[in-house]
């Protein structure tokens, strides 16, 4: 991305997650992305584009933040991937998941589809790679988006119960599916 193309990305994103994907029409998008109409329309044709550019923007922050610099070889990972899960919880968006919203949004789009897909899966794949918990990418996704679906009703406490979750993968008390 170009200075430009992440000036709208950074500002689309923002206003997606305190406004939603519908209240905002493309003059409200103009102005949280700081840019001109025109410069607006050649970087995003449609407002899918816009969604789309605004959840690439928050894909790559997101990977970034639970997964750079974690500690290598360490069984404690998977707490600290939940804190800062939780971290990202309480300073960006405690309504759950953008993504999720997104698609709730836009039920017809498929590439909206398709960006929550991919997000997922990389998500799925690097808790795998952090964890070496090769056989349990599924209930580690599982347990991630507990903590993500719940934190508006649990907060904190959707922490501490993704860390009893996780506790019995480690062990291999997990019930095999």
């Amino acid at each position: 991305m170009n200075k430009t193309q992440e000036k709208i990305a950074a500002g689309l994103e923002q206003a997606f997650a305190e406004r939603g994907f519908t209240e905002l029409g493309v003059d409200g998008l103009r102005d949280a992305a700081k840019v001109s109409l025109r410069t607006l329309y050649k970087y995003c044709p449609s407002k899918v584009d816009m969604i789309i550019m605004a959840l690439e923007h928050r894909h790559a922050r997101y990977l970034t933040h639970l997964f750079e610099g974690l500690p290598t070889h360490n069984p404690q990972v998977l707490d600290e991937i939940f804190a800062r899960v939780g971290h990202w919880m309480s300073e960006n968006n405690s309504e759950g998941c953008l993504f999720h919203n997104a698609v709730v949004s836009h039920p017809n789009s498929e590439a909206i589809r398709k960006m929550l897909e991919r997000h997922k899966a990389e998500v799925a794949d690097k808790l795998v790679e952090s964890s070496n918990l090769v056989a349990m990418r599924e209930p580690l996704l599982l347990i991630h988006e507990g903590i993500v679906q719940s934190w508006p009703i649990l907060g904190a406490q959707a922490i501490a119960s993704a860390r009893i979750l996780a506790t019995g993968l480690q062990s291999g008390n997990a019930v095999k599916v």
